[in-house]
Order: C-alpha cells, then sequence, then structure tokens
C-alpha cells in the first residue's frame, strides 16, 4: 500500500507517432454492398470518416491538457498500480462517490459530469448535492498497471475497497457503476459493505450486473424478460465469447491495429447508445470516441482490457450467494436505450438488491454519464439524498 502520488499524463511524442503512422497506413477493403451500413458490424463511411478526422484534426496534446485539468493520482494497492482522479470538490472531503467505468469505456466517460457533481453550486445546482470523485481506471485500463493474469470484478472491488479506505482514508463512501462498473460496485455493495467492515454504504446502478441464485424468472414478465435478453445476447455478444474464451488472440490483433481496435471499440458504441437517428456521430463528437480509443492505445492496454473477460469468468461469473442479495441501499437508473444489456424486471432487481431507489429515465444508453450526462448527474443527485 502506497500514500497517493500526483500523476500528470504526457505521452511520449515517438509513441503518438507510431499510432499515428498505423492509422495512415490501414489498407481498406470492399464493404459489403447489400444491408444497412452497420449490418455487419462497424460502418465503413463511420470508420473513413473518423480515420481523416483522426489524421487531419485530432490534437492529443490539446486532449491531454483537458485531461490534466482534473487531478490524477497513482498508487499501489496490494501490488497494483491503480491509476484514478480524486477531485476534493465543495463537499471538502466529505460525501466520498467512487464512479466505476467499464468496456469499451474509460474514466473518460464521466469527465462531462465531473464539475456538476464535484462543485454543483458553479452548475446550476445546490453544494449540498456536492460529492469527493474518485474515478479510478480498471486493473489493466488506461493507465492502471497490468495484472500479470487475467483479474475480475470480485478482486476489483477488493481493491477499489482498500483504495477508498486505506488509502484514501474514507470511512464509507458511495460507489456508481454501469456495464463493468455495475458487477464490481455489486460486489462492493455485497462483499465490503460496512456492515461487513468495509466501507461502502450504498451503490447505484446503470446496468444490472450481479445476478440472484437461482436466477429462474418466477413471474410472466420476467420470462419474457429472459428471452429478449437472450437474444439480444445472441445478435451482440460474441465479442464477449471471444474476449472471455481468448482474449489473448484476440489482443495479438488488436495490438497491431489502432484502426482495428477503434472499430472494435466504436461498433460497440454505436450498437449499445441511444440512437434515436441511427447516428453515432449526433450522439458523440469525434474527439469523444478518439480519446476513448486513444486511451486503450497510448499505454499499450487494449490487450489487458481484454483479458478482464476471461477473469470474470475465472472467479465464478456473476452470481449471488443462493439466497442472498446485496443489502445496501440501492439505486438504479433504468436507461431505455441500453438494448444489449436488457434491465429485467423490478421484480427481478428486487431478489438481488435492496432497491431504495428507482427511475425509469426518458433517454439514454450503455454510456450513460456520456450519452446524458445532465440526466445522469441529475439521476445520481435525487439518488444521494435518499441515502
Amino acid at each position: 500500500m502506497s500514500e497517493p502520488q500526483p500523476f500528470t499524463i504526457d505521452i511520449r511524442q515517438q509513441v503518438l507517432e507510431r499510432i499515428r503512422q498505423r492509422v495512415r497506413d490501414y489498407r481498406w477493403f470492399p464493404a459489403p454492398d447489400s444491408g444497412g451500413e452497420w449490418q455487419f458490424g462497424m460502418s465503413t463511411r463511420v470508420m473513413k470518416d473518423i480515420q481523416s478526422y483522426w489524421l487531419n484534426r485530432y490534437d492529443w496534446r490539446k486532449v491531454e491538457a483537458e485531461l490534466n485539468a482534473w487531478p490524477h493520482y497513482m498508487a499501489d494497492v496490494d501490488g497494483l498500480e491503480l491509476h484514478f482522479l480524486h477531485i476534493v470538490g465543495e463537499a471538502g472531503g466529505k460525501r466520498p462517490l467512487l464512479l466505476t467505468h467499464g468496456w469499451p469505456g474509460s474514466f473518460y466517460e464521466f469527465y462531462e459530469a465531473i464539475g456538476p457533481l464535484a462543485f454543483p453550486s458553479k452548475h446550476g445546482g445546490k453544494a449540498e448535492d456536492a460529492f469527493d470523485l474518485v474515478i479510478p481506471s480498471l486493473p489493466g485500463y488506461a493507465f492502471s498497471g497490468k495484472p500479470s493474469s487475467p483479474i475480475g470484478q470480485r478482486r476489483t472491488a477488493e481493491l477499489f475497497d482498500r483504495l477508498m479506505h486505506d488509502v484514501l482514508g474514507y470511512e464509507s463512501y458511495l460507489a456508481q457503476g454501469g456495464d463493468w462498473g455495475s458487477v464490481v460496485t455489486g460486489w462492493l455493495g455485497f462483499n465490503h459493505a460496512q456492515a461487513k467492515g468495509g466501507g461502502c454504504a450504498a451503490i447505484h446502478l446503470n446496468m444490472f450486473g450481479l445476478r440472484p441464485s437461482p436466477a429462474t424468472p418466477t413471474t410472466d414478465a420476467e420470462r419474457a424478460w429472459m428471452g429478449k435478453a437472450q437474444a439480444a445476447m445472441q445478435a451482440e455478444g460474441a465479442y464477449l465469447m471471444e474476449q472471455a474464451t481468448k482474449p489473448q488472440t484476440l489482443a495479438m490483433a488488436l495490438m497491431d491495429s489502432p484502426l482495428g481496435s477503434a472499430a472494435w471499440i466504436l461498433e460497440k458504441f454505436h450498437a449499445w447508445s441511444d440512437l434515436s437517428d441511427g447516428d453515432l456521430l449526433s450522439v458523440y463528437s469525434r474527439d469523444q470516441l478518439i480519446t476513448n480509443v486513444m486511451l486503450y492505445l497510448v499505454n499499450e492496454a487494449i490487450a489487458t482490457s481484454v483479458w478482464y473477460y476471461a477473469g470474470f469468468y475465472m472467479e465464478g461469473g456473476g452470481s449471488l450467494p443462493e439466497g442472498e442479495r446485496v443489502e445496501v441501499p440501492t439505486g438504479v437508473a433504468n436507461y431505455p436505450g441500453d438494448t444489449y444489456m436488457l434491465s429485467p424486471p423490478r421484480s427481478y432487481w428486487d431478489r438481488g438488491y435492496n432497491i431504495q431507489h428507482w427511475s425509469d429515465m426518458p433517454k439514454g444508453g450503455h454510456f450513460a454519464a456520456m450519452e446524458v450526462p445532465d440526466l445522469f448527474v441529475e439521476n445520481i443527485r435525487n439518488w444521494a439524498r435518499t441515502v
């Protein structure tokens, strides 16, 4: 365990030039001339647009300065270097909130929410709604250390609880997560609740993570949801099985192609976001999309990020012990545009979590903090007032 050390993102120029050269040298091939442009995966038209912007307008050094505008730190936790942002806002060292991202996201997902959450009075809110924010990179992601072999979300929860309690000195904290962050946050609420000697006081989720045991649906609504969820997994989940079973094979391909890594990531942003008009670039800016991809490339984290899926199954998956549930007060934001990881009926959630705050959101998808930051912030504030 070590004291937090200030960290500045400063990527060597030769790394940036190598990535840029690989993007420039990408060899295009014909796209299918039948079906919609997204029917067979990443749109060639959109990817060529991204390539052109990447080469001609994207400025990493400008982005780097924007990323460094909030304080970053590194700390050794149980022998693994964790990268995290720590923003002490108007809460003044109190009311800490741990925000955990997933794949293919990053700590950058939360950037537009940082100011309103930490300094609400500067963003049309009230000072009493302020949080201290801790936003880590998952092990093997962005600037966090690379584990020597895959680790999963249960172990990550242990590391994050120690980060909050032993490194940063918070006796108790709130935790929020989506995607893998929902699984990490679920384990924080189950294994590291204050009643069990940890520091987690309450959790908020924007994806259904840990499953109850037994997982068998018991109502018509639950059975209908499970059928739809299985169909969605069949249509969208091939990447998951590859990353869970043969991550090293995939990693070898992705490590060699920045544009290939971008396609692998951005196709998911298109498929999982709330795109009412079907246009990826109407929800995210090109700078946002490329920056999120770059956080997998500049520190060669794309390989170890896909290991994280294998770690999930090596830990035994995401099922709670039979008959038990996460008992810390739980908030849920149900975003309608997440058509991949479909939220189950409230009755199914109740079997796994002590739901105290539920919101059916008007819009937004899988990457809620990045897609609809204003709605995300307001929902977090409303939930935290009930804790």
